[in-house]
């Protein structure tokens, strides 16, 4: 199939916000906490398996967690509206495996929290706990030039 290329930039938001509350289930049950990440630079990822880009970009994230995840940044992918045994049969196909927790926002209440407004949607929240980057629709995160972006606010 040929499909367009994922594009590979953040879009700076120019007055950085405090991040929304995001606090969520992973597949085993166990829940994790953005407020608990404070000091790093932390990835969220909108997505859902129904999405063809969410698809696409999901081991390129597991890459940029492989390269920069000792620097300081964590990754969280938060799924919208589905069960953990449709998520967790879709991850199974990955390769690479994502190695950062998948949450289950079941309700869509986080997606509403954070104005998602379509999939795959994706947050940079600073190590100060605000969000700096926005990215609507699907890209390479392991591409150099959003590498580059994100190390800009990793600890040297």
């Amino acid at each position: 199939e040929d499909l367009p290329p994922l594009t590979h930039a953040l879009t700076t938001i120019s007055a950085p916000y405090a991040a929304p509350t995001l606090k969520l289930p992973d597949l085993d049950g166990k829940t994790h906490d953005l407020a608990a990440l404070k000091g790093k630079v932390v990835l969220i990822n909108f997505w859902a398996t129904w999405c063809p880009p969410c698809r696409r970009e999901m081991p390129s994230l597991e890459r940029l967690r492989q390269k920069l995840g000792e620097r300081g940044l964590a990754v969280l992918a938060v799924d919208v509206g589905e069960d953990a045994d449709t998520v967790f049969s879709f991850t199974g196909q990955l390769d690479p495996a994502p190695g950062f927790p998948l949450l289950l926002d079941r309700d869509s209440k986080a997606m509403q929290t954070w104005k998602v407004k379509g999939l795959p949607t994706t947050f940079v929240v600073d190590p100060a706990g605000r969000v700096i980057y926005r990215a609507v629709g699907g890209r390479e995160f392991d591409h150099d030039g959003l590498i580059g972006q994100l190390q800009a606010h990793l600890p040297k």
